[in-house]
């Protein structure tokens, strides 16, 4: 018997949210009202040098206005309270522990520039870059806090599932991604961890986001292995490009819901208007 469907808006408070991420929003609740199922809001507050105060009440009150209706979250609590990811530290480090008990884990006291310098072609985007090997072999018997914390992924196995919106998707660890972060020398989880572990906990079933994450879903399935926790499901919605064909980024101010809110659009007007810019 399979579990009733649980999903989720998982925003992070860095800016304000753009006209992308409630139409990958507005599909997560779409699938979660068909199936009968229940929406929860996690705030994703882990960047301690980009998320504001006044962005998270910026996300309430957009979403909220945009016609988002969810049954858990830092507003009105539930079951899998905190839904702040900066009050979930000690659920982070137990799974951390988990890791690193079980030899998947290994401190890393290389910079982003020194991974850089090392690879052998040029790196491009926001994708974490393949990590060259450097510190594999360090003894996992350092303290957490001061260095950077990979994930030994297994060379050469294909990483594969079957995406709701993409259907089958592979990737080969140690080719299309190496081993990678999972906490931060500054003690805090990277997003992989996080997220997986927020997943795990609050039970949810299917996965809705953008399709910039697909190797981030491959590694995070790694870590749902890696933690005997059971796989959501995953769907993952096209991105939306402006006028230019550009993807859509919080510094995209004019397609901002806060400032289509301040111009008096109106929701199902832009709902409407979201196929003439895909």
């Amino acid at each position: 018997m399979n579990p009733p469907y649980r999903g989720r808006l998982a925003p992070s408070p860095t800016g304000y949210l753009h006209l992308g991420h409630a139409r990958t929003f507005w599909i997560a609740q779409q699938r979660a009202q068909a199936a009968g199922g229940t929406l929860l809001l996690r705030n994703d507050d882990l960047d301690r040098t980009r998320c504001r105060p006044e962005f998270v009440a910026a996300m309430v009150e957009d979403l909220r206005w945009f016609g988002f209706d969810w049954s858990e979250g830092p507003d009105i609590g539930g079951p899998d309270a905190s839904y702040n990811q900066s009050e979930r530290l000690p659920l982070y480090i137990a799974a951390f522990e988990h890791l690193r008990t079980a030899g998947f884990l290994y401190p890393c006291v290389c910079s982003r520039q020194d991974v850089l310098r090392a690879l052998s072609a040029p790196h491009q985007g926001e994708e974490e870059p393949l990590y060259p090997g450097t510190c594999r072999n360090a003894s996992p018997d350092h303290p957490r806090p001061g260095v950077n914390w990979r994930f030994r992924v297994p060379e050469g196995e294909t990483i594969s599932f079957t995406d709701g919106a993409i259907g089958p998707h592979a990737e080969i660890a140690g080719r299309d991604f190496g081993d990678f972060l999972v906490w931060r020398k500054d003690d805090l989880p990277s997003y992989q961890l996080a997220c997986t572990a927020d997943d795990a906990a609050m039970r949810i079933t299917e996965v809705v986001r953008g399709a910039d994450l697909l190797t981030s879903t491959c590694r995070q399935l790694l870590l749902y292995r890696a933690l005997a926790e059971p796989e959501p499901a995953f769907y993952h919605a096209p991105l939306m490009n402006d006028e230019h064909g550009v993807r859509l980024a919080k510094r995209h101010d004019a397609l901002s819901l806060r400032t289509l809110r301040e111009r008096g659009a109106k929701p199902a007007e832009l709902r409407a208007a979201w196929n003439a810019v895909l």
